[in-house]
């Protein structure tokens, strides 16, 4: 550590270029915990899916319904300890660009099979209790500024009125949850009072997707070949699978955003690398005397091989550490950027882990063919060549 002045006195010899170095890295990491932060955002669901929830769907796809009498015989398979179920709504409030995830769902079972959505007991009986009663998610009701008591329209975009008018929805509770990355943005509804409605248009007692919930994990497969069992060769066969596959699926249709995101994370990284190798070079090429006189006072090959990988690694510590505490900030307390349209924005911990390591890794790797050509520089040849 005595040998910091030093090496930060070097740095500063060719300011202007150090400047350019370190922004390059700072922007590099600001990118990295930005594409970080997206990734996670679309791997979310993936993350927090349950291992002890299947998921019950239309064989031949996601938007063809299941009969509503399908829930008694899943309740009877052996295994199985909670059966829900829930269909699309599709709604967006005011205008079309308002869109977010709306559904009509079996209030009580559907809290119990999802316990990380935390719904004030009161508020809880009182969406219970009213026909047209709604939950919406935290983040939802802060956008649109919504409150328990709001009276809310929203237009269908699947299941249109035949009068054209709105859906409208009483907001009875606004749920909250303590697991980082859940969902917030939601707002269910009671898929009786859709269901009431759609008999009037010939579409009632049909839901978009059952979730069962299984006592031991590892009977998964099991459970899934006997519920598709049941119904093969039925009019509506049906196909299982875990609710994790199901939401890894639903992400793969919107694009390998994970695979992407890396990708161009990587490209970054390994840019500045070549940057910073090439600023670390030219500082090296350019002290070659002060090298060979600091080995003249007894500095050895050890010790100059060191302070050139400190210098290095300074040089991206510096400019990588304010990037990802930049880029922290910006999606801490900046929030999603797409207007609402992720379901959860932030950076997680082991990423900003992975980035504060991809800092030193760099800095050394950097400063490794620089510094070992100055730990190995002779004294004579140093000084002929100047």
């Amino acid at each position: 550590m005595k040998f910091l002045p030093i090496v930060w006195r070097n740095l500063m010899r060719r300011k202007i270029r150090t400047i350019f170095t370190l922004l390059s890295i700072f922007v590099a990491f600001v990118l990295f915990g930005y594409l970080m932060a997206v990734r996670t955002a679309f791997g979310m669901g993936v993350d927090l899916a349950g291992a002890d929830r299947l998921m019950v769907l239309n064989k031949i796809s996601i938007i063809m319904p299941l009969p509503y009498s399908y829930g008694e015989r899943l309740k009877a398979v052996e295994g199985v300890k909670e059966v829900t179920y829930a269909n699309w709504f599709g709604g967006y409030y005011q205008e079309t660009k308002n869109q977010f995830a709306n559904m009509a769902v079996d209030a009580e079972t559907w809290l119990r099979m999802y316990p990380e959505f935390i719904v004030p007991e009161d508020q809880k009986k009182a969406w219970l209790a009213d026909r047209q009663g709604a939950i919406v998610g935290a983040d939802t009701a802060k956008r649109f500024g919504w409150k328990v008591g709001d009276r809310v329209p929203l237009q269908a975009t699947i299941f249109r009125r035949p009068d054209g008018k709105a859906w409208e929805f009483n907001i009875s509770g606004i749920y909250d949850s303590p697991v980082k990355g859940t969902d917030k943005t939601q707002l269910f509804f009671h898929w009786q009072y859709l269901n009431e409605a759609l008999r009037k248009m010939s579409f009632a007692d049909q839901v978009g997707w059952y979730v069962i919930k299984i006592g031991d994990p590892e009977q998964s497969p099991a459970i899934a070949r006997k519920i598709d069992g049941m119904f093969a060769n039925s009019p509506t066969e049906t196909k299982t699978d875990s609710e994790k596959n199901f939401v890894a699926g639903w992400a793969k249709q919107i694009g390998k955003f994970s695979l992407i995101t890396q990708l161009v994370a990587a490209a970054a990284i390994l840019m500045i690398l070549l940057v910073a190798a090439n600023t670390m070079a030219q500082s090296i090429r350019e002290r070659t005397n002060e090298l060979a006189v600091l080995k003249t006072l007894g500095f050895g090959d050890g010790r100059v091989l060191a302070m050139v990988l400190l210098e290095s690694c300074v040089l991206a510590i510096v400019g990588g550490a304010t990037g990802l505490a930049l880029s922290w900030t910006l999606v801490t307390v900046g929030g999603d950027p797409t207007g609402n349209f992720l379901p959860a924005f932030y950076l997680p911990v082991r990423d900003v882990i992975a980035g504060a390591v991809m800092v030193l890794a760099l800095g050394l790797a950097a400063g490794a063919v620089p510094a070992w050509q100055a730990g190995r520089l002779r004294i004579v040849d140093a000084l002929r060549r100047n």
